[in-house]
């Protein structure tokens, strides 16, 4: 009989230094959540300069029950908190990356002025840079910015810990439960990791977030605030993909001029 091994390697020659060790630091980090009831992390086995090893995860089928516990072990992840907005996870400094893009973890004093300047502004920057985003659009979103940054959305809650790349590819339903991998892990809003996971889907997305809100004590305000929230993960993909994305950025930010 064959088995399937116990170890998934991921492996890029020629990684930028520290591609790999800020993704273990990430992992490390969520998980030290995990004995108080936080969301289920990929284990970390190895890691150097062009590889990190992580324990297998094997699919199985969502269920209704996983989803319920995953928003409600997202919920005590971002509990865990974070040293300040922005801040890396623990045991790293320096430039983080989310997907293959480079970005900066630098801790804020204020969550809308890292959003702003760390998160949304890079981005667009570089959507437009590419043609993909023009110079109108532009202007748009860094109207949202200008307010972001100046604190018209920051509100009482501390800095999360953050997955911070929680698209669905990024969640794996196991036959025992939701396992998250490959995060941009840092200090930030715990509404970021859940507007994310509604911009690109997930399997029983409203018990993952009723959950998430019930333990999280999430006021009645909250879902107005998710496209501030998508922002970013669609800023990345403007630069990245192309003028589709763009377009979404735009009409999502005007929203919150």
């Amino acid at each position: 009989m064959s088995h399937a091994p116990s170890v998934h390697r991921k492996s890029w020659h020629g990684a930028p230094a520290g591609f790999f060790e800020v993704e273990a630091a990430g992992l490390r980090w969520l998980a030290e959540a995990e004995p108080a009831g936080g969301a289920t992390t990929v284990a970390v086995l190895d890691v150097a300069a062009d590889h990190i090893d992580l324990a297998r995860v094997l699919p199985g089928r969502p269920t209704p029950a996983a989803a319920q516990a995953l928003g409600r072990g997202l919920a005590r992840t971002h509990a865990a908190g974070a040293p300040a907005f922005g801040a890396p996870p623990a045991g790293w400094s320096g430039d983080a990356w989310i997907g293959r893009q480079r970005q900066r973890n630098e801790p804020t004093p204020t969550w809308g002025l890292f959003y702003a300047e760390q998160r949304v502004r890079p981005f667009v920057r570089r959507a437009v840079d590419a043609g993909h985003l023009d110079r109108a659009g532009a202007l748009v979103v860094d109207a949202v910015c200008d307010r972001l940054a100046s604190g018209t959305f920051d509100d009482d809650r501390p800095p999360a810990r953050l997955h911070g790349d929680l698209w669905s590819g990024n969640v794996i339903f196991t036959d025992s439960g939701a396992v998250l991998v490959d995060p941009a892990a840092h200090g930030g809003h715990g509404l970021t990791d859940l507007a994310m996971l509604a911009l690109f889907g997930c399997p029983d997305l409203g018990l993952v977030e009723a959950a998430y809100a019930e333990a999280a004590g999430l006021d009645g305000t909250w879902r107005s605030l998710i496209g501030l929230h998508q922002l970013h993960p669609l800023a990345t993909h403007a630069a990245s993909h192309g003028p589709a994305y763009a377009v979404e950025l735009v009409a999502t930010a005007a929203r919150y001029r």
